[in-house]
C-alpha cells in the first residue's frame, strides 16, 4: 500500500534528521530521481517538513535576537514555499500515473489532492516522534508522560485513519470513481508583482 510507504519514509527521514538534530545540517536523498522519483519525492517532502518543524522550534524563543528571528522567518516563509512546491510535484507524479484513467461517468472529485493528504501524513510523523519523545521523557513528571501517552495514542490513530483514506482515494481514482483536479497555489505574498509592498520597492 502507498500509505505503509509513505510512513515508512517518513520515519527513516526524522531518524536521520535526529541523529545530528540541527536545522543547519545538509541535505542527502537516499533515493535516486530517476529510478525511485515517488521515493525521492516523499523524502525530500518529509525532510522539508521536519527542518521547519524545528525553526517553529526555534523562533518561539521568547529570547531570541530580533535581527536572528527576521533571518529565521525569511527561511521559514522559503520552506513553505519548498513545501507548496513539493506537494505539487507529488500532484504530479500521481496526475501522469492515473492519466490513462477513464473517469467513471458517476465521478466525484475530493475535497482534496492525494498530495496534500500526504502533507498532513508528513506532519502527522512528526507529531508522532516528538509526542512519543514526551511521553518517555525522564526528567518529565509522571502526570507529563501520562497526558502525551494519551495524545500519542489519539495520534496513531490518526495515523491509521488518514493512511486508510489516503490509500482509499488512491484506489478509487486508479478505478475511476475519483478524479484529480488540481489547482496550482497561487499565493500572492511572495509574488514581485501581486505584494503591493513588494511591487513597491521596485
Amino acid at each position: 500500500m502507498f500509505s505503509e510507504k509513505a510512513n515508512n519514509i517518513f520515519q527513516d527521514v526524522i531518524k536521520t534528521y535526529h541523529i545530528l538534530n540541527t536545522v543547519e545540517q545538509p541535505f542527502t536523498n537516499i533515493y535516486n530521481e530517476k529510478t525511485n522519483l515517488l521515493e525521492h519525492l516523499l523524502y525530500r517532502k518529509c525532510w522539508i517538513d521536519t527542518v521547519q518543524w524545528h525553526y517553529e522550534d526555534i523562533i518561539r524563543d521568547p529570547n531570541i535576537d530580533p535581527v536572528a528571528a527576521l533571518k529565521l522567518k525569511r527561511l521559514i516563509d522559503a520552506s513553505n514555499q519548498d513545501r507548496t512546491d513539493m506537494v505539487e510535484y507529488i500532484d504530479s507524479y500521481f496526475l501522469q500515473k492515473y492519466s490513462d484513467v477513464q473517469p467513471k461517468p458517476n465521478a466525484t472529485i475530493n475535497t482534496e489532492s492525494p498530495a496534500w493528504g500526504v502533507d498532513r501524513l508528513s506532519i502527522l510523523a512528526l507529531k508522532v516522534y516528538h509526542m512519543e519523545e514526551e511521553a518517555h521523557r525522564q526528567d518529565a513528571s509522571e502526570s507529563h508522560r501520562l497526558s502525551c501517552q494519551k495524545k500519542l495514542d489519539i495520534l496513531l490513530e490518526q495515523r491509521v485513519d488518514l493512511s486508510t483514506a489516503i490509500d482509499t482515494l488512491l484506489k478509487d481514482i486508479e478505478n475511476g470513481d475519483k478524479y484529480m483536479k488540481v489547482y496550482k497555489q497561487m499565493k500572492m505574498y511572495n509574488d514581485d508583482e501581486l505584494n503591493p509592498v513588494l511591487r513597491g520597492q521596485k
